[in-house]
């Protein structure tokens, strides 16, 4: 069945008109795969849930309603969910007794790989959902709206939180040294 497509400019003027797919790919696949790989500390497998997301919302592009919220939010809350999937399908196999050394960090001056396991281990301490708000703000790079738009709290909530999650990991950094 050949059937060609063809481009319906749209009007460039509706705020409500969503984003071109590949614009929003473009603009928001290393922010999405940071976020999920701090979310699952991961990369084979951040990876594949980044894939999983974009699949998703390609699938459903059709009900995104931008008079709902951004695309960016709509799709962070698809890779929420995706990712949430992944732990607990994690949750059913064994755990590794430690994860596998990262090639960059075996690089790290000694000072950086102290800061880094002081940090890695401040974030695992924290509970999952405060590891979460930490992950969609440093390592997504979102705001505390679009944070608010991907998991369903408030955006003062988010901002609350994330103090309150950020005064937690550097007593616990402090700690270690």
């Amino acid at each position: 069945m050949n059937v060609a497509l063809k481009a319906v400019p749209a009007e460039e003027d509706d705020p409500l008109r969503p984003p071109d797919f590949e614009e929003l790919y473009r603009a928001n696949r290393n922010d999405l795969f940071a976020y999920v790989a701090g979310l699952l500390r991961d990369r084979v497998a951040a990876e594949d849930v980044t894939a999983l997301t974009f699949e998703r919302a390609w699938r459903k592009w059709d009900r995104f309603d931008a008079r709902r919220g951004s695309a960016r939010g709509w799709l962070f809350g698809i890779a929420r969910n995706a990712a949430l999937d992944e732990l607990r399908k994690r949750k059913k196999k064994a755990p590794l007794m430690s994860d596998p050394p990262d090639p960059v960090s075996l690089e790290l001056a000694t000072s950086d790989l102290e800061r880094e396991a002081a940090v890695t281990k401040a974030l695992n301490s924290l509970p999952p959902a405060d590891r979460e708000l930490i992950s969609l703000k440093f390592f997504a790079g979102m705001n505390n709206t679009e944070i608010a738009a991907a998991t369903g709290i408030s955006a003062t909530n988010v901002g609350s939180r994330v103090h309150r999650a950020i005064t937690k990991l550097r007593s616990a950094c402090k700690e270690d040294s």
